[in-house]
This record gives structure tokens, sequence and C-alpha cells, in this order.
């Protein structure tokens, strides 16, 4: 890797806030519980805290899930208000914070809850484990598209009004910086979720990691070319951006969970997966831009 594109990563870097997910991290959460009766709390409270839970953590979490039953009420419309599916709505503080828990399909409350309360993402992810997998799956997601649709971006420069990211990305000097800053964003998005210490200092492993591959994804997609064919235009590039960013950001989810990441073969298997992936959404995100041009 060129010096100047060294340079480029580190001037890309300087507009990384890692200090706004500390504070994002350390929003107030309260989860008020609603039931007929003590079996039902505790079905609630066992999806909530689950057993793998240590005595310290379970105990921490406690603090933050009341039952109604008990005297427990919202303290502001931040608080969350969960409900077992049958509870009577008059029992209910008409707010947009109430949502249903289903003992059929559990899973359900966390898609309802993140759909409406994705500013609660980060926090209900650190205390709440049940949401971690699903918060960071969203994580990887979105930054995955982002990095996708900047790769279009800097292909037809026309297009860039149409472009939101979260950090400045008027001053281009290399799309390999800016995609590879914003890798290192959801590096410390993902960290922030899973737990763990985040930032320059406490992730610089990970972050060295990041900038060494930056260019690494281009060469493996090379080689998968025969395998993959990407055709021409301008998927191709954004295809590559959105696989790149995915891969790691897969890796980076199971080390933060397991305490390593995935080794060549499997980095090599995830990242063919998800070029084939990319190369449906660039096309869908290129489609997206090109009916906003038209309208």
């Amino acid at each position: 890797m060129s010096t100047q594109v060294y340079r480029h990563i580190r001037e890309a870097l300087a507009t990384l806030r890692p200090e706004e997910i500390e504070r994002h991290t350390q929003r107030p959460l309260h989860l008020v519980l609603y039931a007929h009766g003590d079996q039902q709390y505790r079905e609630m409270e066992e999806f909530l805290m689950p057993a793998e839970l240590s005595a310290a953590k379970r105990a921490q979490v406690r603090q933050l899930i009341h039952r109604a039953s008990e005297g427990f009420r919202p303290l502001s419309s931040q608080d969350l208000e969960i409900y077992f599916e049958d509870s009577p709505p008059d029992e209910l503080t008409p707010t947009k914070g109430v949502f249903a828990f289903h003992p059929a399909d559990p899973a359900c409350l966390i898609a309802s809850v993140l759909k409406q309360r994705g500013d609660l993402a980060i926090p209900l992810a650190i205390h709440v484990l049940p949401f971690r997998e699903e918060v960071s799956r969203r994580i990887i997601k979105k930054v995955a598209r982002e990095n996708a649709l900047f790769a279009l971006a800097t292909a037809v420069p026309d297009i860039i009004p149409f472009v939101s990211l979260p950090w400045a990305v008027g001053e281009f000097a290399s799309d390999t910086a800016v995609l590879t800053a914003n890798q290192i964003r959801m590096a410390f998005l993902l960290a922030a979720a899973s737990e763990h210490d985040f930032g320059y200092r406490e992730q610089k492993g990970e972050i060295a990691s990041i900038v060494m591959g930056a260019f690494g994804w281009r060469a493996m997609a090379r080689e998968l070319a025969g395998k993959i064919p990407m055709g021409g235009g301008l998927i191709p590039k954004a295809a590559i951006a959105y696989a790149g960013t995915r891969v790691v950001g897969l890796s980076l989810e199971r080390f933060y969970r397991l305490g390593f990441g995935f080794t060549r073969q499997e980095r090599r298997s995830a990242y063919e997966e998800a070029l084939e992936r990319g190369r449906s959404v660039a096309a869908a995100l290129l489609n997206g831009i090109r009916r906003k041009e038209q309208a």
C-alpha cells in the first residue's frame, strides 16, 4: 500500500469520533414488564436474562428490568414497556415504547424493539444478551451497504447527493481511505455492542488488521472472478466494497463473541458468499439511485 494511501487513511480516521459511541453506550435503559402472574413474568425474565449470564451480570441486568406488579412504572418516554402477549391493554402506559412478548416467538420482540427504538440498539446489546447478535448483524449489514453505496458514488459523482454516510464524505482523498475508516467505525460499534473496550488504543490490533487488508479484498476478488462472474460497469466495485466490509464485520463479531476470528480459509469462503450477495445489493442500490434521479 502506498504512503499516500496510508496518509489518506489517517486523514479519514481523524473524522471518526469514538467518544460519540461512548456517549451512546451510556444512555439510560429501563424495561418495565407486564403480565398476569408470576409464571409469565418468569418466562419474560428468563428470555431477557438467559441462564448463561454470570451471577454478577445477572445482578446488573436485574437493576434494569422491573415488574409492573411490584409497583414499577416507566420513568420517562425513553423506557421500554414489554407485556406478555395476553396482558390487558388498560394496564399499559400509552407510549411508543410498548412491545409484546410472544413466548412462541420471543425473537419477534427483538425485531419490533429495534425497528421502533434503534436509538437504544447499543445499550440493549450491552445489557440484554438476546439483543446482541441481532444488533451486531444489523451493524454489519448497515456499514457494508454504506460502503457499497459509497463505491457507487465515487464511480458516478452525480449521485453523491443521494449518499448519506454518518461522517464527512465530501473530502474524497481516496475511496480506499473512506471505506477503511468506515470499517474501523464498524469495529468500534461491534466492540461496544459486545461489551468490549473500544477506541484507537483499545483496538489497535483490529485497526492494524483492517488497514493492512484494505487492498487484499480486491486481490481476492480477482482470484474469484472466474468462479463468480462480476460483469462490467459499476456493480463489481460496489460488490467488492460490500463483501470486504461484510467479512471484516463477521470476523470481528466472532472475535468479540468467542475470542478468535476467521481462519484464512473461512475468510475466503465467507468472502465468496459475500461477493455474490454484494452483486445483488449493489444492483439494488444502483436501481434505487436511478429511480430517485428520474423522480
